[in-house]
């Protein structure tokens, strides 16, 4: 299915995607983008869907066309303390922010979001397959935070993030079990299965 331009009849119109929310460890990552008219690809979709190979071909070719696009991280830190919904939220704003242009109109990928000043905003389920500017914002969510998870791998490989990239695979937890945590973990995120029993 053809990814539509837009969805809302004003000229400026940004989306906007994060990821990394199910991570037990790493920050959650937003992007925003605003792209010109004249925007055309073929291979973009749900960076969930494309290959890593593609996402590293779209991602200059995003913030070359572009008329704008920003990055935010929100570090484990503030996601423990004001939980991992807000925090990506956050990220969101934080994204919208740092655009050189203020949108008219913001999309939203997902089915949560709080307004920012008085911009009008939809926020549609699955958005980062329907619309290219959310399928954009997925694409640099994505190759941005992968690139600090295979950095912050050098520093602590047994958890093999360049690999997982901090998601709750069984390696990942194993590693948790055998090592602990790190400053890179969320402490407010059940890292261990066995968290979700009590010890009486």
């Amino acid at each position: 299915m053809a990814l539509k331009f837009q969805y809302s009849n004003h000229k400026i119109e940004c989306g906007t995607d994060e990821a990394g929310r199910g991570c037990l460890a790493g920050p959650v990552t937003a992007a925003a983008v605003i792209l010109p008219r004249r925007f055309k690809n073929s291979i973009l979709t749900d960076s969930k869907q494309l290959s890593k190979s593609n996402r590293a071909l779209l991602k200059p070719l995003i913030e070359q066309d572009s008329i704008s696009f920003a990055v935010t991280h929100i570090y484990e830190e503030e996601i423990d303390s004001i939980n991992i919904l807000n925090a990506s939220i956050l990220a969101m704003h934080q994204s919208i922010e740092k655009l050189e242009i203020s949108p008219e109109f913001i999309i939203v990928d997902g089915n949560r979001f709080k307004p920012f000043k008085n911009i009008p905003y939809e926020t549609i389920v699955k958005g980062d397959g329907k619309y290219m500017s959310i399928a954009s914002a997925s694409v640099l969510a994505k190759t941005h935070r992968d690139a600090y998870m295979e950095k912050i791998h050098e520093e602590f490989p047994m958890y093999n993030w360049k690999q997982n990239k901090g998601y709750p695979t069984k390696e990942h937890r194993a590693a948790i079990e055998k090592y602990g945590i790190t400053k890179y973990h969320r402490k407010s995120f059940r890292l261990l299965p066995e968290q979700y029993e009590l010890n009486l």
